[in-house]
């Protein structure tokens, strides 16, 4: 969700910055319940940092209307225990999944402990609305909330409007046992995602304009200034799976027999035509029958508010990147019937409790003060029945950097920072001659645009445009497999402790050494046409890796990897990564980028802009691990590493 990101981002709360729940304990056993009396368990958490004394404008009336998820615990401490043994290559029961009915049936909530959480919610005068293996939704007026929950809801004034939450954390009956492990909804503020992406919104057509490199260095922009004392070449057309390939050691994988999940909101209506006529012109491979399936609600909501047709971009640039890269794979989208968490995550579970998929690539998120920890509950618990079935996610780490500039505070993205998912980064990729790898460096961009003769550019090196999200959290403890590896200054920045550390791995992602992508748009005459053009953003990276992980899988035997980052660290200082850093040449690098003022042609002139490369706000890019790149991006040995294995 990225370049139109803020204009998308909900005002949303700070409750984040409470202590994570449930899977944020360095991967150890829940801990979301803690005694409130005698007779009530409270579910940490519950209350938004946002309600305070200060902001409290008073009780909110009996007669308002709630709706709430109270999701349901099961065994949370076996369920996190078993996901990190399965996961973990020291372990006995690495590899050892169960499926779907089988991790439902030992670690979700029983019917008995489903029925007593039933009772205990219609008892207070609450309507259940639904029920699934995770959670129970009930309805109905705020006095019978307060009387369930065992607490008041006010409302508060946050970011100059008001929202209802509880004054005191929610608590559940102890005679339920420990049978609920969070409840969201008690707070009404905005609790959504938006797509990390540099697209442009697809009803309007968005094209770029030349000059062109074929690859890296292949046309020096000399005309133009120097930067950096040299002439610079024109940013890429942008690169294609062949490249791609090459760049990240694929070999003769494709991915053949992989199945791959794609997750993101809504669901674009040209998506068969765009990724068949791509696919066609970049040689690719044609798709098969049924090879690239949707799995969609019965009816999608609040499309205006979430700027529904922005997200078709998202999912056309996942669709065709994994097939880039991993041609054989078996593609599932599942388009979520909004951009809000609910609805995400009822994506996600679709794909965990019907096993949809062993790889799950997700380009969106928020930014960590925005998720509280009742939802980090939720996710995670998502996530860890996902390990256990041998599933993997990929979320991608973000496009603002240290989000100082886009938000004032330094801070990672979510779910990205949940330490049961891979965080994926982003680089600048340099393709030459023949597809050789050349370079990367971390992707961070500082822009200055053509002075009005031609002759500098203005206010060089300019200011900084957009990078790889990355960072320390604030909330997240360290996972035990980043332990050793992740320097101690990264992991203690905010806690003493230590912390968990984004991302984990990294791909392309700078849009200026971006992918092409096919999509069918709107043209000023009304027209819908197929186009293409170069895109970037973590958005693109976390596709890029999940088809990687596709052909690491079809190595390994077609045998599922699973949740993959204990694997992903215990490679760490081998040569099946570039260690990507942000002077690989040992002194600056930029590129020369022609722009359409009017996005599609030149009639509304041209924009002629240097844009220099590692430059990732606060962030750097250095040896070893770093928070841009993680442990760095696949190398040629990559993927052959996962043969032996299991």
């Amino acid at each position: 969700m990225r370049s139109n990101r803020a204009a998308l981002r909900a005002g949303a709360s700070m409750a984040a910055t409470l202590p994570m729940i449930a899977g944020a304990l360095a991967l150890g056993i829940p801990a979301a319940h803690a005694a409130d009396s005698p007779t009530r368990d409270t579910l940490a958490g519950t209350k938004p940092a946002w309600a305070t004394t200060k902001a409290d404008k008073g009780s909110t009336p009996d007669s308002s209307q709630v709706s709430a998820r109270v999701y349901l615990a099961g065994d949370a401490a076996g369920l996190a225990a078993y996901a990190k043994a399965v996961a973990d290559p020291s372990s006995a029961a690495y590899g050892k999944y169960l499926s779907a009915g089988q991790a439902q049936a030992r670690f979700g909530a029983s019917a008995a402990q489903v029925a007593a959480v039933k009772s205990w919610l219609t008892a207070a005068g609450l309507k259940v609305t639904g029920t699934t293996e995770h959670y129970v939704s009930v309805s109905g007026e705020v006095a019978a909330a307060e009387k369930a929950f065992g607490t008041q809801l006010h409302n508060y004034a946050k970011s100059g409007r008001t929202y209802r939450a509880p004054a005191k954390a929610a608590s559940a009956p102890a005679g339920l046992d420990g049978a609920v492990l969070t409840v969201t909804g008690l707070d009404n503020a905005p609790h959504k995602a938006n797509s990390k992406d540099q697209l442009p919104p697809p009803d309007a057509v968005f094209k770029n304009a030349g000059p062109f490199s074929s690859y890296y260095g292949s046309n020096v922009a000399k005309t133009l200034p120097s930067a950096y004392g040299k002439k610079i070449p024109y940013a890429v057309q942008g690169y294609t799976g062949k490249q791609l390939r090459a760049a990240y050691g694929a070999g003769k994988y494709t991915g053949k027999g992989v199945r791959v999940a794609i997750t993101d909101a809504y669901a674009s209506p040209t998506i068969a035509f765009d990724s068949a006529t791509y696919a066609k012109a970049h040689g690719d491979g044609a798709w098969k029958t049924s090879q690239l399936k949707q799995v969609l609600p019965a009816q999608f909501t609040r499309t205006k508010e979430c700027g529904a047709s922005g997200w078709y971009g998202e999912e056309t640039l996942d669709v065709e990147a994994v097939h880039a890269v991993a041609p054989d794979a078996n593609v599932t989208y599942v388009g979520a019937a909004s951009c809000y968490d609910d609805d995400l995550l009822d994506s996600l579970s679709k794909v965990v409790d019907n096993h949809l998929a062993d790889i799950v690539s997700n380009s969106w998120g928020d930014v960590e003060a925005s998720q509280t920890p009742d939802l980090a509950a939720a996710y995670d618990q998502v996530f860890q029945f996902g390990a256990v079935e041998g599933i993997g996610f990929y979320f991608s780490s973000g496009d603002d950097g240290d989000e100082v500039a886009n938000t004032g505070t330094k801070q990672v993205d979510t779910p990205a920072n949940s330490a049961w998912v891979t965080a994926v980064g982003g680089t600048s990729l340099a393709v030459g001659k023949g597809d050789k790898y050349l370079f990367e460096t971390g992707w961070g961009t500082d822009k200055a645009v053509l002075s009005a003769d031609g002759k500098s550019w203005t206010g060089f090196p300019g200011t900084y445009n957009s990078g790889a999200g990355g960072g320390t959290s604030k909330n997240v403890a360290q996972p035990y497999y980043q332990k050793g590896i992740v320097p101690k200054a990264l992991a203690t920045a905010n806690n003493a402790a230590g912390n968990r550390v984004v991302p984990d791995i990294s791909a392309i992602a700078d849009p200026n050494t971006g992918f092409r992508v096919g999509q069918t748009q709107t043209f000023p005459d009304g027209s819908q046409q197929y186009a293409e053009y170069r895109i970037g953003g973590t958005s693109l990276a976390a596709p890029v890796i999940a088809a990687v992980q596709a052909l690491a899988q079809e190595a390994h035997g077609g045998k599922a990897i699973g949740f993959a980052n204990p694997s992903i660290y215990a490679k760490f200082g081998s040569r099946v990564y570039h260690d990507v850093t942000d002077k690989p040449a040992g002194s600056e690098l930029a590129v020369a980028r022609v722009d359409f003022v009017n996005g599609l042609d030149a009639t509304g002139g041209l924009l002629t802009s240097v844009r220099s490369l590692g430059k990732d706000s606060s962030l750097s890019a250095v040896k070893g691990y770093d928070d841009v790149t993680g442990v760095g991006t696949p190398a040629s040995g990559y993927v052959d590493s996962y043969r032996s294995k299991r």
